[in-house]
């Protein structure tokens, strides 16, 4: 099931983050995943790039709308804590997989 990207925001001239792109399957399921989660740390730190951007024109007056900035903030935070869900799913599977060993 695939689930599509959420367009991007419209802060201006404020740099805009390029939509997370599905790697192309290479047959090995372990490098897809691996793909895929280095596009979403990659897509996080761009989303922290524009996050920051917006915040430095807001404190400094040059933001036009205060809404970007705070749209542009809760996508970060929704961002950083789905990656700390996957985190914490990734250790409690490893750790599911290592009992089942012994």
């Amino acid at each position: 099931m695939s689930i599509p990207a959420i367009g991007a925001l419209s802060l201006g001239s404020v740099q805009q983050p390029t939509p997370p792109v599905a790697p192309a399957s290479s047959g090995s399921g372990a490098g897809g995943f691996g793909a895929a989660l280095t596009g979403a740390v990659n897509n996080l730190q761009q989303l922290q790039s524009t996050s920051d951007a917006a915040n430095v024109k807001a404190v400094t007056g040059n933001l036009n709308d205060i809404q970007d900035a705070t749209v542009a903030a809760a996508r970060v935070q929704t961002t950083v804590q789905l990656m700390a869900t996957l985190r914490n799913q990734a250790v409690d599977a490893f750790n599911t997989i290592m009992r089942m060993g012994g």
